[in-house]
């Protein structure tokens, strides 16, 4: 318990300290926020020229953090480690490269919605055929074949990774939850000691990213970063050989892009808007709430919906 207590402090203190350095660095290369067009109006006076792109942060903490796990004695890596690790790191290139965009463009658009996605399919499908040679157990005793199985891994890992930007949107909402799916993951994966690293790893990172990203924000995770939290979420359920949690563990997540698709199928096929606005984040803006009453009343909304997804899994399974 000691051992991974001070793996805890570490990160998190490396964490506020080299994203102090970080924000610094931005602000002196200019590396700040763009506000969407899309997005409230009022965020051009609330978000525009925060420093962004902070989720580089977490990567080389990440991989110090994985490199310091193969000379440790207690703990024997296996190749669900490296697994977990590259494809946490490619998922965050992805977002890289979008970020880097819209700096050099000093705009709001990054890449095109066809590029992204392209980008997304290229590093996750590959990567999915590595992990699944033989097919997904989707539930006890349920196993798909593996041409089925990769085609609905790549496309959940494709759309875990919007919903995780789209929630990105509010001062530690994506933070805030992504840390509450962590510490479900913690109390479920606990008893492996090579997941419990690189979940303590990402708790503690990101615990001390919210130190400086909750309202008001000193920096936001950029694309990088929200694909950095999507990426090691994702990959760390498939490679347990539970896949199924990334339902509760990504239940907020799944319904901020629920409500873009509602949204976006209503307005096409019935020229007709049901939210205010999407991602459903900006809806409950529009209607008056304080930022911060949306971020901390969305928290607990997904910690009530991972307990009922895991409460809804678990009867499920006693059925079969």
């Amino acid at each position: 318990m000691l051992m991974f207590l001070l793996l805890f402090l570490s990160c998190f203190l490396a964490e506020i300290i080299f994203q102090k350095i970080w924000i610094s660095k931005m602000n002196h290369l200019k590396i700040k926020q763009q506000v969407k067009l899309y997005g409230p109006s009022w965020h051009e006076k609330t978000k525009l020229g925060t420093p962004t792109m902070g989720g580089l942060v977490f990567i080389p903490i990440f991989l110090i953090s994985i490199a310091c796990l193969y000379f440790i004695k207690a703990i024997e890596p296996n190749n669900i480690t490296y697994k977990i690790a590259i494809y946490t790191v490619l998922s965050a290139s992805v977002g890289f490269i979008d970020d880097w965009i819209k700096y050099v463009k000093h705009s709001s658009d990054g890449l095109r919605s066809i590029q992204k996605l392209i980008l997304q399919i290229t590093v996750t499908l590959p990567w999915v055929i590595w992990v699944l040679p033989d097919g997904l157990e989707l539930l006890p005793g349920r196993v798909l074949p593996t041409i089925p199985s990769v085609l609905l891994v790549t496309f959940v890992g494709v759309g875990f990774q919007n919903a995780v930007n789209v929630t990105d949107g509010l001062d530690g909402l994506a933070t805030g939850c992504m840390l509450l799916s962590l510490a479900g993951a913690i109390g479920f994966f606990g008893n492996d000691p090579v997941l419990l690293w690189i979940l303590i790893t990402t708790f503690g990172i990101l615990l001390g990213f919210l130190w400086q990203n909750f309202n008001p924000a000193e920096v936001f995770m950029g694309d990088v970063g929200s694909h950095f939290l999507a990426g090691l979420l994702f990959s760390l359920s498939l490679c347990s050989g539970v896949f199924i949690v990334i339902i509760p563990f990504g239940f907020l997540f799944g319904t901020e892009i629920l409500s873009v698709a509602i949204q976006i199928i209503s307005i096409r096929c019935f020229n007709k808007k049901i939210f205010l606005m999407s991602p459903i984040h900006h809806h409950f803006e529009l209607l008056g709430w304080k930022e911060t009453q949306i971020v901390i009343r969305f928290w607990i909304i997904h910690i009530i919906g991972m307990l009922a997804c895991f409460f809804a899994l678990d009867y499920l399974i006693s059925l079969l």
